[in-house]
């Protein structure tokens, strides 16, 4: 995919910081609101957020397919709407603290709509079906042609490091909400200094100790006391977060879809905030296996959420 280009920054710049001490930056400006809320229109006017979105029981269980269900290239619902994102690309607050991170000329890996779907949208069978699987990706129940967005029913803690096995942790991941996201609106969970112990195996090995707080074990001997964040925010609330960052949603509980754009972004050339990042790590920035809560045909094969215990 294209890079993104922006001047280049230095690598004194308070998301930095942030990353080092946290493992993540929460912006404290919004990206245009009014935007978000135009793309939010038309991304609604593309189909039903409803019961709809779904195959019936008996059209799945007659051919079952676990695995190519999320948005690619050619099947993505931003793709139809690039001319549209310059209120998040260009937005000099972002690119600047992008730029700090990741060097100049940052390589935009990814970018799709996420779309919490709420209680009422989905089947009852379905529901029966996925209650308690630590990752509630619906791709696989979703008609063929809506898996342009990726929708989820709640997600336990975990790592964006997941989905790139052998892959070191030189990218990142913004959120950006198109509109109000309350507690009822599956908003994120995140684990601030979660990233210090590198990339682990999901599922993660979590033990609360509090309202907001958490011990968390890599497996090989280190441990790190987390504290719980909670991103909630107004239309426009934009957030980025190292991809050994522990992050989740517990299922929507409002009465309406959340939906959000999220960006996965890489190092690009020159000095870059994400090595000085990775060098304070004390585990590894790659695994040759990144999880185990999946059967070999793509679907769940051990249940448990953490992330529903908050």
């Amino acid at each position: 995919m294209t890079a993104l280009r922006a001047p280049t920054a230095g690598l004194n710049h308070p998301a930095i910081d942030d990353f080092v001490r946290d493992g993540a930056h929460v912006f404290d400006d919004l990206v245009d609101p009014s935007a978000a809320s135009a793309l939010l229109a038309d991304i609604r006017a593309t189909r039903p957020f409803d019961h709809r979105l779904f195959l019936t029981q008996a059209e799945f269980d007659a051919d079952p397919q676990y695995v190519g269900v999320n948005p690619r290239p050619g099947r993505n619902l931003l793709e139809r709407f690039e001319d549209r994102l310059d209120f998040v690309d260009r937005a000099p607050h972002i690119v600047s603290s992008l730029n700090a991170l990741l060097g100049d000329g940052y390589e935009l890996l990814n970018r799709k709509v996420v779309c919490g779907v709420p209680q009422a949208s989905v089947p009852d069978w379905l529901r029966q079906r996925i209650l308690g699987n630590p990752v509630n990706n619906l791709g696989a129940y979703v008609r063929p042609e809506y898996r342009d967005v990726t929708y989820f029913y709640g997600i336990d803690f975990h790592q964006d490091l997941i989905d790139y096995r052998d892959r070191p942790a030189d990218f990142l991941t913004l959120y950006v909400y198109l509109h109000p996201v309350g507690r009822q609106d599956a908003p994120l969970f995140l684990l601030t200094c979660s990233h210090r112990l590198g990339g682990t195996v999901f599922p993660h090995d979590l033990q609360r100790d509090g309202a907001d707080a958490w011990t968390y074990r890599d497996g090989r001997g280190g441990e790190v006391k987390t504290h719980q964040r909670l991103l909630t925010g107004p239309a426009g609330f934009a957030a980025i977060w190292h991809a050994c960052t522990l992050h989740g949603t517990q299922p929507d509980a409002a009465d309406h879809e959340r939906i959000s754009l999220r960006y996965l972004l890489a190092r690009g050339r020159g000095p870059a905030g994400l090595d000085a990042v990775n060098a304070s790590l004390a585990g590894p920035l790659s695994l040759p296996q990144t999880r185990t809560d999946l059967a070999p045909d793509g679907r769940a094969a051990v249940k448990g959420n953490i992330v529903n215990q908050v």
